[in-house]
């Protein structure tokens, strides 16, 4: 049985109106972005890696982790919808088709899937790796078919835009709609002409990501309406600032500048929590045939 959130993000769509939705990561923010108003929220992987287990976003959090949390976020904003990041599904078909199963009895109003190879790293750090995109359709059609409330929206996310260009990602973007994603998702734009050529090109209502410090430019939701996207997600908004106020608090008690310490990107911020570190640790691994 569809749940009201799910109703009210399908019915913001079918109106064609912008659904603006801050990063939620823990309790305290999704309670406030229901108490402060907002009509949708966004399940950010990062958000919840970092604040929950201390940890980049590199493909280290499980399929379980994220579910438990976004239950109880999804207790929290109650009838305010979530989108879910699910990373790339964490496996095969076969384990995609629990994650679906997993999220949709969590009561998330939309699941979102993506083309990277395990594993994955933030959309807005360099040096990703895909799958092929007919790896991706498997994976798109376990998503189509494990669900069994169609009022869930399944959002098709590629990464082609950093490693492949722009190109490839438009064609992958409209090979996902044809396999029925629901949404596409292009990661990592470059400027507003490249915002402005998805909108033109990819026939599927289309979601964007805007990262403080990322490689998109951060558009206004009245710029987004005007080209028609359906969804703007804004990850960072309230991560970055809690970030800087827990930076600010922690240097005033011990008498250090704030200003070595402040990240001007993911990148910084992911090395915060230890990025460099973790991939030290996978360059340790690497078999000749990946170097």
């Amino acid at each position: 049985m569809t749940t009201p959130a799910r109703v009210s993000l399908r019915r913001m769509m079918d109106e064609k109106q912008l659904v603006v939705a801050p990063g939620v990561f823990d309790g305290i923010s999704a309670h406030l972005a229901k108490r402060t108003g907002h009509h949708a929220a966004y399940l950010t992987g990062a958000g919840v890696a970092a604040s929950g287990f201390g940890l980049p976003d590199i493909g280290l959090l499980t399929q379980t982790e994220m579910t438990g949390r976004a239950r109880m976020m999804v207790r929290a904003l109650g009838d305010v919808p979530l989108i879910a990041d699910a990373d790339t599904g964490y496996g095969a078909p076969i384990n995609v088709t629990r994650t679906v199963q997993e999220y949709e009895a969590a009561g998330v109003a939309a699941i979102q899937l993506e083309d990277q190879a395990f594993p994955k790293r933030c959309g807005h750090l360099p040096d990703k790796e895909l799958v092929t995109p007919e790896q991706f359709e498997l994976t798109l059609r376990a998503a189509l078919d494990a669900r069994t409330d169609a009022g869930m929206l399944v959002i098709a996310r590629t990464d082609a835009r950093g490693p492949l260009g722009l190109d490839e990602a438009i064609g992958r973007a409209n090979r996902y709609a044809g396999a029925g994603a629901d949404v596409i998702f292009i990661e990592a734009p470059l400027d507003a002409a490249e915002i402005e050529r998805i909108a033109a090109e990819v026939r599927a209502p289309l979601l964007l990501n805007l990262v403080i410090g990322g490689r998109t430019p951060l558009e206004s939701a009245e710029r987004l309406q005007e080209l028609g996207y359906a969804i703007a997600i804004h990850p960072s908004a309230l991560l970055a600032r809690a970030t800087l106020g827990m930076l600010s608090s922690l240097c005033e008690l011990n008498g250090k500048e704030v200003g070595p310490f402040l990240p001007a990107g993911p990148e910084e911020f992911f090395n915060l929590i230890g990025m460099a570190e973790w991939f030290e640790i996978g360059e340790r691994y690497r078999t000749e045939a990946q170097a």
